[in-house]
């Protein structure tokens, strides 16, 4: 009994998944940046783990808080700009999910 590889497979393989890996991460950051040029700001509260090496204290959180609603006063960027910036955020959060759910259903079907 011979074990054999089919090379050209798993090549095609590795091609599809860094592609996948490259929308997902590349869309997704580009949903955040132009989140951020919309002046919504994504801030996380603090979150208490068990064991954790750091915890943000609420005194950190409500810094970037702060630090981020200046920042959204101060953009360049009129009403208009600011909402296509968002409904573009939207849109490649959307691109990026729906990269996801086709990986996800190739490997249920297939």
């Amino acid at each position: 009994m011979s074990v054999t590889i089919d090379w050209f497979a798993f090549l095609e393989v590795f091609a599809a998944a860094l592609a996948g890996a490259a929308l997902v991460v590349g869309f997704y950051a580009l949903g955040l940046r132009l989140l951020v040029r919309a002046g919504r700001a994504p801030v996380v509260a603090p979150a208490e783990f068990t064991d954790a090496i750091t915890i943000i204290s609420e005194k950190e959180a409500n810094r970037a808080a702060k630090a981020a609603a200046k920042a959204a006063r101060k953009s360049p960027l009129t009403e208009g700009q600011k909402s296509v910036a968002l409904v573009a955020a939207y849109g490649s959060f959307a691109v990026s999910g729906l990269a996801v759910l086709a990986g996800l259903l190739l490997i249920v079907l297939h």
